[in-house]
């Protein structure tokens, strides 16, 4: 079952697309986790294996996330980072499927990227679990 938020749909960002122009830009695996606050199946994603310096960039706008040095291996099968690049993300109270989570979006385009849960690693304590198909990354100097 897929889980619409109202609430997403009031909130403005800096990037704004019609939702034909965001399917044009995004893969329908893509849409349907950041548009439409889907989850990718565990382990699917090419970046949990990714150990290369560089950045995390929001799949569907481009904005700067998170720095690879703040990745590390959650063991969840989603890649996981333990603090985003500042200002980069925000967060809502998501009550979908009879539980109550913090939904982690893009700060620029709102597009959904996944979890944050208090079960990380020092300095932050902080698991930020991310689907794969919601991220872009860029090595250290391209």
């Amino acid at each position: 079952m897929l889980f619409k938020r109202d609430q997403a749909a009031e909130e403005t960002f800096p990037v704004t697309k019609t939702e034909a122009e965001w399917r044009a830009a995004l893969s329908p695996e893509a849409f349907r986790v950041l548009r439409q606050h889907g989850t990718e199946r565990p382990g699917t994603s090419p970046l949990n294996a990714e150990k290369r310096p560089g950045t995390f960039a929001c799949a569907g706008c481009g904005a700067a996330l998170f720095d690879a040095a703040a990745k590390y291996e959650s063991g969840t099968g989603w890649p996981s980072f333990f603090a985003p690049i500042e200002g980069a993300v925000a967060t809502r109270t998501d009550r979908s499927f009879f539980m109550t989570r913090t939904e982690v979006h893009c700060a620029a385009c709102g597009g959904h990227l996944g979890h944050v849960f208090p079960d990380g690693p020092a300095p932050t304590g902080q698991r930020f679990c991310m689907n794969g198909v919601s991220l872009a990354f860029t090595p250290a100097g391209d």
